[in-house]
């Protein structure tokens, strides 16, 4: 496995201008440590403090993106680094982009027959019958803008009032909600690390959903590594969790999530190509189960350089 110098000078892109900033440097610092610490010439860079021509005139030679959120996971520094010539980790940019809007994702998906829950697009502009979508879609749904992560501006409806405040709540973020029927299964999240998956984690939060605050700040959230599910069940979550990410033309790593419907089918959530590298991260946890150490998924993750 190469080491140290053969990367040449390493920019770990972090930060940036999203509503993700706080979690982005986070990663980033725990990144820009694990490569440190095996000799490699790393240096934190923050698109928000400097240009990126900065990237050209300080001579890096690559860059590990763990830029989260708009303008670092939805092909926009991946299109800047391409025009740069600067090698990149992850996803190029029609897979970050595809990926970081949740609508075009679930398109993609249902056009390649994955499974998906049943689900409506609300432009700001559009006229609705409360009502008349919370009962078409099963009494119960969540509400996502369409482009943002870490759960940000997402709620819960099982009422037309309610719907309507969570989808002007979703709107303050993006001019597409998306409203999505509730699912009331257990929620798995797969990683994928070049072309395989990771072992699959199940999430279990005393939250109504893994909202922000149980993802980055609540103690009681549970993960479990094994997931649960029997041998059968989790091949076929892996092969999912897979197929859903070429799909998006994803590349490198990345992550996909997963709930189950009420009869226990899989339906596919979302993907992550940029996802959080801090110490309460899943990926990271996913390689421990079959033996990586963080420094070591860091490495195999800088290997797989996209130009």
């Amino acid at each position: 496995m190469s080491q140290g110098n053969s990367f040449g000078k390493v920019a770990v892109l972090c930060g940036g201008h999203s509503a993700e900033r706080e979690v982005s440097l986070r990663s980033g610092q725990t990144v820009l440590a694990a490569l440190q610490q095996q000799g490699i010439d790393a240096h934190a860079f923050d698109p928000a403090e400097q240009p990126l021509t900065a990237l050209l005139s300080e001579q890096f030679a690559r860059a590990f993106v763990v830029l989260h959120g708009r303008g670092g996971e939805d092909g926009t520094i991946q299109g800047a680094l391409q025009y740069l010539g600067i090698p990149y980790t992850g996803s190029g940019v029609l897979g970050c982009a595809l990926a970081m809007d949740k609508v075009r994702t679930k398109q993609v998906w249902q056009a390649a027959g994955l499974p998906v829950a049943p689900s409506a697009v609300i432009t700001r502009d559009k006229a609705v019958d409360w009502l008349g979508l919370i009962d078409e879609l099963g009494g119960k749904v969540m509400v996502k803008p369409a482009q943002e992560g870490s759960s940000i501006g997402m709620s819960p409806a099982n009422s037309a009032e309610e719907l309507e405040q969570a989808v002007a709540l979703a709107h303050r973020y993006d001019n597409e909600a998306l409203v999505e029927s509730w699912l009331s299964g257990p929620e798995y999240t797969v990683s994928i690390l070049g072309d395989q998956a990771l072992p699959a984690i199940r999430v279990q939060s005393t939250h109504e959903f893994y909202d922000y605050d149980a993802k980055y700040q609540a103690g009681d959230t549970q993960y479990h590594c094994p997931a649960g599910l029997c041998e059968l069940e989790e091949r076929a979550l892996e092969q999912l969790a897979v197929t859903a990410f070429r799909a998006l033309g994803g590349r490198g790593w990345g992550r996909i999530d997963v709930m189950c419907d009420k009869d226990g089918n899989f339906k596919l959530l979302e993907a992550n190509m940029v996802p959080g590298m801090t110490t309460k991260s899943l990926v990271p946890m996913a390689a421990k189960a079959v033996g990586l150490s963080f420094e070591q998924l860091v490495l195999r993750i800088l290997e797989q350089n996209e130009v």
